[in-house]
Formats: C-alpha cells, sequence, structure tokens
C-alpha cells in the first residue's frame, strides 16, 4: 500500500469514492446523481471507457469522487482494468464504492499495487508518489501483498543494469531469500564447477571477470514427505553473445536475459511465503556470457552434466547451455515436476510478441491446467509443440548434439528439444520461454521489466499442491 510523506498509511476514513463502471452501466448510475454531477459527467463527454478517468469536484470545488472506465463488458475482470484507471488518478487514497465479487475484487486491488510500481533506484529528487486503493472488504489481500513483493522483487531485478546485479549479485540475492524464509543456499563457483560436473555452465561463464556459479536453494514447509517441485532460471546477468557477438542493438537489453532468474527466485518467494504443500527446490545457474582469451568458441565441443557431448554452433546459444547442466541435475533428484523459465529465443517473440510466454512440456494434462488457470489468472501462457520430427536437426557430425539447428526456423521448438535431450527421468517437464520485458508503455505497464508467468504459474502450483497456511 501507498504510504504518505510521513510514512504513514492512508487513512481509510480519508479515502476518496472510486466508481468503476462499464459503459452499459452509466445511464443507471447518473439517474441516482444529483443534477450538478449529472451535468458534469455529460459536459465532460464520460462514457465509461477503459481507463478514462473523470474527477468529480465537490460543492467546494475539491476532489469528491472519481469515476474510472471499465469499456465494453468483455470476459472477466483483469489488474489491467484498474491498473490503467490507477495511473490516471491524482496521488490520493481512493476506496471502491460498488460491490465486486472476491476474485474480481483481488485482480482490481492488484492492479492498484501493479500500476504503483516505480523503478526510480538511479533518479534523484523525491520519488513519485502513486494513486493507492484502500483493500476492498472481499479481496485476498495477504494473497497481493505478497504477489506484489514477489512482482517487484523480480522487476527491480531485471530492470537492475548488469553492472550492478551480475553472477555474484545474484547469489547475494538468492542467498539473502533463503536466509529470510529459513532455506537452505549453497552454491558451487569457479572451477568448482568442474570438479563438481557442471562443466557448460563453466564453460559459458568462464571469460568473465566475475566467476560464474550455480546457485542452489532448497525449502520445505516442514517435516514430513513432501513432494518435489524444481524451479530452474536461466540467470545471464549479461549476453555480449560471446565469440559470436551481437550488435550494439542486441546488446542493449541484456541487462534482461537474466530475468528467467529474476521470475525462478521471486515465485519462489511467494511460494515460501504462501507455504506451498511442496519441498521447493529453485537451481540458478549464473554467469556473463562474456569474450577474452578464454572465451568458448564456435565449434567447441562441451561436455555436459548428463555425459551428452554439444558442439557449439553458435555462442549466442548460451541459454541453453547452462540450463542443460541445471536441468541435469534436476532430474537426477526425480521430482514431481520441473519447470524452467528463459529468455531464451528471439523465435518465440517473433511467433507470438513479447507479451505471450511460448509453453512447452512433456505432460498434456499439466499444460492444458497450466494454460487453463494462467489464462484465468490473466498471466497468459501459449502452447508449442514439442515436435519430435525435428529433433535430428540438432545432430552433429562429431558431438552428440549441437547446441543450434542449421535451419532458421522453428528456433523456440529447435531450442526446447535441445533441452529436453537432458531430462530423461522426470515424467512432468515444463519450459517456458519468455521475454521478461515491456517493450512499449501500456496500462499499468511501463517500458521495463516484467515477470511473466508468475502469476499464472503461482495459481497452478497452488491448485496442484495446496497450502500449509
Amino acid at each position: 500500500m501507498t504510504t504518505r510523506a510521513d510514512g504513514k498509511p492512508p487513512d481509510p476514513a480519508a479515502a476518496v469514492p472510486l466508481w468503476l463502471l462499464y459503459d452499459d452501466e452509466l445511464d443507471d448510475w447518473l439517474a441516482t446523481q444529483p443534477t450538478a454531477t449529472r451535468q458534469w459527467v455529460l459536459t465532460q463527454s464520460f462514457k465509461g471507457e477503459r481507463h478514462r478517468v473523470l474527477l468529480l469536484p465537490d460543492a467546494d470545488g475539491a476532489l469528491g469522487a472519481a469515476l474510472g472506465g471499465l469499456g465494453k463488458r468483455h470476459g472477466s475482470l483483469s489488474l489491467w482494468h484498474s491498473a490503467g484507471i490507477a495511473e490516471r488518478l491524482p496521488a490520493r487514497h481512493f476506496h471502491l464504492v460498488k460491490e465486486f465479487s472476491t476474485a474480481e475484487a483481488t485482480q482490481l486491488y492488484l492492479g492498484f499495487g501493479y500500476a504503483a510500481y516505480r523503478f526510480e533506484r538511479y533518479k534523484r529528487g523525491k520519488p513519485e508518489t502513486p494513486a493507492s486503493l484502500e483493500p476492498p472488504a472481499n479481496a485476498d489481500v495477504a494473497y497481493v501483498r505478497s504477489a506484489l513483493q514477489a512482482l517487484s522483487l523480480a522487476r527491480d531485478w531485471i530492470n537492475t543494469p548488469a553492472a550492478d546485479l551480475g553472477p555474484d549479485d545474484l547469489s547475494d540475492v538468492a542467498r539473502a531469500l533463503a536466509k529470510r524464509h529459513g532455506a537452505n543456499f549453497t552454491e558451487c563457483v569457479g572451477e568448482d564447477l568442474l570438479r563438481a560436473n557442471f562443466p557448460a555452465i563453466h564453460a559459458v561463464g568462464r571469460a568473465s571477470a566475475t566467476a560464474p556459479r550455480l546457485l542452489d536453494l532448497r525449502w520445505s514447509p516442514g517435516p514430513g514427505a513432501w513432494p518435489k517441485l524444481i524451479l530452474v532460471g536461466k540467470g545471464v546477468c549479461f549476453d555480449t553473445g560471446g565469440l559470436d557477438m551481437k550488435s550494439n542493438v542486441g546488446m542493449s537489453l541484456m541487462k534482461k536475459d537474466m530475468g528467467g532468474a529474476a521470475i525462478a527466485l521471486a515465485l519462489a518467494q511467494l511460494l515460501m511465503t504462501q507455504g506451498l504443500r511442496a519441498e521447493v527446490r529453485v537451481l540458478i545457474p549464473a554467469v556473463e556470457n562474456s569474450v577474452s582469451g578464454n572465451a568458448y568458441r564456435p565449434g567447441d565441443v562441451l561436455a555436459t552434466r548428463k555425459g551428452l557431448t554439444v558442439e557449439v554452433g553458435n555462442t549466442d546459444a548460451e541459454g541453453r547451455l547452462i540450463l542443460c547442466d541445471a536441468l541435469a541435475l534436476a532430474d537426477a533428484d526425480k521430482p514431481d515436476l520441473i519447470i524452467d523459465f528463459a529468455t531464451l529465443t528471439g523465435a518465440a517473440r517473433i511467433a507470438l510478441g513479447p507479451e505471450l510466454p511460448a509453453l512447452f512440456g512433456t505432460d498434456e494434462q499439466v499444460l492444458a491446467d497450466l494454460t487453463r488457470i494462467a489464462a484465468a489468472e490473466h498471466d497468459p501462457l501459449w502452447p508449442m509443440p514439442l515436435w519430435m520430427p525435428y529433433d535430428d536437426e540438432l545432430g552433429s557430425k562429431v558431438a552428440d548434439l549441437n547446441n543450434v539447428s542449421a535451419s532458421s526456423l522453428a528456433g523456440a521448438i529447435f531450442a526446447a528439444l535441445f533441452l529436453k535431450r537432458f531430462v530423461t527421468e522426470t515424467e512432468r517437464w515444463v519450459h517456458i520461454d519468455l521475454f521478461a520485458w515491456n517493450p512499449k508503455d501500456r496500462p499499468g505497464r511501463s517500458v521495463g521489466g516484467e515477470a511473466h508467468a508468475l502469476r499464472g504459474v503461482y495459481r497452478y502450483l497452488l491448485e496442484r499442491y495446496g497450502s500449509v497456511a
């Protein structure tokens, strides 16, 4: 919740009334209002358009109430309805006058909090104060506050430049998260990766001044036997492309290439806070894909934890190389479910755009349930095929497989098929290829880091395993 200048929370009694109306509700609402109010609304040509805001003066000309348009009825209310309204309201504390269902009230409250996010770490001056909303009486307030904390953490990490969030800093983030929740944390760093049999992670990250590492967080809801869930996040804290170097334009957003790691860690925070009835393990291969005299090269053949050898067809396809070692470790644990998050391919963005993560997996029921629940949470995922007839495209004449295909087509599928080679013992594996970034300003979502899939996957996991809370 937004705080006042003196650091105290807003006074609910001083909250400004806020009416959120569909366009087909406006006439009935106007019929209940005083003549002055009706005239003001008509004069301003307010018709309940989505995200349109109209401030209503009181008898003294001060702010008496506000109208927010929900537009035409289409599907269920989402956080984006209120987020777009919140960013157009003045920096005041509001309360909803109209009653909504629990699910709708929760979404609307979440939207206000989401729109209040600001990344101002590097800005001087007084932080901007956003509008805030009094928690609706029937909203799931505990969930919203925990979710907003996790979402803000993920967005902060993604937005932070690599100079301030390298592999060592990401390790500090995971360690602090583990300490906060009583979880166990270990890491394997530098040359120890070779001794512990994580050669691919080492190869990708060895050219950086900051040593590569594998972060391992483990949490349990308490004593007893629990199903095992493993989250894997791609933690490329900056990606030059390696010797197959990106252009300056291609490199401009590569601070976000650890978006998968940010989302996995933030999701773990939410799961631990809400008490998921499962053991949660998070594996983050954290590297910087840099260029120096010892950088790995196109044509090199890398060993992997799984025992498969990989010919490097392109050093800019590094994400799958670090993930393959982490997935092999996860697979050996034979958990109930593995989910990996990765900003893996431009091909997924070409196919689905920046807002819609690509979803792959080995269990059709898991994919169907996850797709359904994520859509209901307004955090959509789009199922894509693990098309096995393409698998031979990853062949190599000198190694067990290549990290890229000779074809320029179906890049997201080839990447998923590559990862699948390293998950052989676990029945249920999910791979989410996401963008983790808003490339343009939209209602409630300014340009910058985005925690794609976090809310949808959380809701799915809560339905699958339940909560001890």
